[in-house]
């Protein structure tokens, strides 16, 4: 061979290209989201491994318990009896009390209070039919006048039963509770301030309630469950405002529910299945500890820490930690199960710190939770890579990698739906998310005319990243076009990116990438 044959290159292009094809999730530490003002790397709270609602004796185990259903049961028979009896003398007592009294908005005359006390005393039979045979009691109520608002955890159905017979209060409760046979006419007769939850300005309308019959020594107390939900009685879960922001003296009160083979915490177990239970019980414990009045310090004091004060009262009689799940972690637990998961409790993320930090309501933390599922989590509720890029409709690419490392914080290369979660509220909550997610629409065309069309879209995207085909920008672009008209105006597409946050990764600037590109292909020079 010549030598000059020797001498000449084996190829004769300037690089050769080694493709690296990997199932594995991407390793890249960019933070793709630093021109919205994220400088630091995201930071996820670690999932607590309490379960404030869960029923420590949810399924009936052992000879024992067997055994004691079965020699309960002619009891059973007796005490349904009761309680049918004494549910339909309350109720023609209160339909008594109610009869022409069309005044609802001031308190209820004493005679028809007086009437109301057969219907009190049928609330205590109830309790007895249930195996309240007594009740132990520390310390006393304080009188109406020095304290207007009561507040108390709640732990069964049992306590509103109680309180409405030991005080006679009025209690804040759902509009649902209204339509219920029975219970729906007795509540009205406690002059119940109802409320939406999920409606802002019922919230403002029942705190404005509250505060009106709390000045008026006329009306009952106002008792309220501030936890807004039930637990197990173990543990204390965050505290709504609406007791505090009136300003007027509370006293908290403390129920507790000793047992040792039946749980009767209503958590996660059916209304029906847990009324069996105590049903075919011998007797079942109960007991309510009155606590010192608290008191605001001052006109200056704020609501927030006046429920932390009350709260942490609480706590500590209760020898408990307060954790920050809320209602909303019970909607994420129903969906989860609803689902099918195995362990629904893993997807439960805190929810009154997310909203703190975040400001995500539940309704929408369900709905990232709805996506979430569609990623076909694992029985240890983790999601791989290629299912974040189908349900999100990105094809893999350095900029994905970066999406989901980012989430990623334990690079483990798969992620929960709390960092899931996390992650896209961290992105919402950055100083430049909405100026980023404006000027993204003028920058697909809309500072044009006041829609964008796919292939103005496709233009932007391949812009940035050339490796992408039609195809793939046209999944994208679906995300956006929920009406499939082939347009995407500006509320569907700002509406869009807040459901989706991490897609705004795709519409603000990116250093250049050095890393992997499409395909696992890297070129070296």
């Amino acid at each position: 061979m010549a030598d000059a044959d020797l001498a000449a290159p084996l190829l004769s292009s300037d690089h050769i290209v080694v493709t690296v094809h990997s199932s594995a999730a991407p390793s890249a530490s960019a933070n793709p989201f630093r021109a919205l003002g994220s400088d630091q790397e995201l930071s996820v709270a670690p999932a607590v491994t309490v379960d404030p609602f869960r029923n420590d004796t949810a399924a009936v185990e052992g000879f024992y318990e067997y055994a004691k259903i079965v020699v309960c049961l002619p009891v059973v028979v007796l005490r349904l009896v009761l309680f049918g009896l004494c549910l339909a003398v309350g109720y023609v007592a209160t339909k008594v009390a109610l009869e022409g009294w069309k005044d609802k908005d001031n308190p209820m005359p004493k005679w028809r209070s007086r009437v109301m006390w057969i219907t009190r005393l049928c609330a205590r039979c109830i309790l007895f039919a249930f195996g309240y045979q007594w009740i132990k009691r520390k310390g006393r109520p304080a009188p109406r006048e020095v304290a207007p608002i009561i507040v108390s955890n709640h732990v069964s159905y049992i306590e509103p039963i109680f309180y409405f017979y030991e005080l006679f209060a009025t209690i804040v409760a759902s509009e649902s509770h209204d339509s219920k046979p029975f219970v729906g006419t007795i509540i009205r007769a406690m002059q119940v301030i109802y409320v939406n939850r999920f409606v802002p300005s019922s919230r403002r309308q029942a705190i404005r309630e509250i505060k009106r019959r709390a000045s008026c020594d006329k009306f009952p107390r106002v008792l309220l469950f501030p936890e807004g939900t039930t637990t197990n009685g173990k543990n204390l879960i965050s505290f709504q405002l609406g007791a505090f922001i009136p300003g007027y003296p509370i006293q908290p009160v403390i129920v507790r529910y000793p047992h040792v083979h039946f749980d009767q915490s209503w958590g996660n177990v059916s209304l029906g299945k847990l009324m069996f239970r105590m049903f075919t019980q011998f007797h079942n414990f109960f007991e309510v500890e009155y606590l010192p009045v608290i008191s605001p310090l001052d006109d200056k004091e704020t609501a927030v820490h006046f429920r932390e004060r009350t709260s942490r009262a609480i706590a500590t009689a209760m020898n408990a930690i307060q954790t920050g799940h809320s209602y909303g972690d019970i909607m994420l637990h129903t969906k989860a199960q609803e689902a099918k998961m195995e362990n629904p409790s893993c997807f439960m993320v805190e929810m009154a710190k997310v909203e703190s930090l975040f400001h995500i309501s539940s309704t929408e933390a369900v709905d990232f939770l709805d996506k979430f599922l569609a990623m076909n989590p694992d029985p240890n509720g983790r999601v791989q890579y290629h299912d974040f890029l189908r349900v999100l409709r990105l094809k893999a690419c350095p900029l994905s990698a970066q999406i989901f490392a980012f989430i990623d914080v334990e690079r483990s290369g798969t992620i929960t739906f709390r960092q899931f979660l996390y992650g896209s509220g961290h992105v919402m909550t950055q100083p430049g998310f909405h100026q980023a997610c404006e000027e993204a629409f003028v920058g697909c065309g809309g500072a044009v005319k006041a829609y964008i069309v796919e292939r103005e879209l496709r233009d932007f995207i391949q812009l940035s990243i050339p490796s992408w085909n039609e195809d793939e920008v046209h999944n994208l672009f679906m995300s956006f076009d929920d009406n499939n008209d082939g347009r995407i105006d500006k509320d569907d597409f700002l509406s869009c990116l807040r459901r989706n946050p991490l897609l705004i990764a795709f519409f603000i600037p990116q250093p250049q990438q050095n890393g992997l590109d499409v395909d696992g292909v890297r070129e070296i020079m």
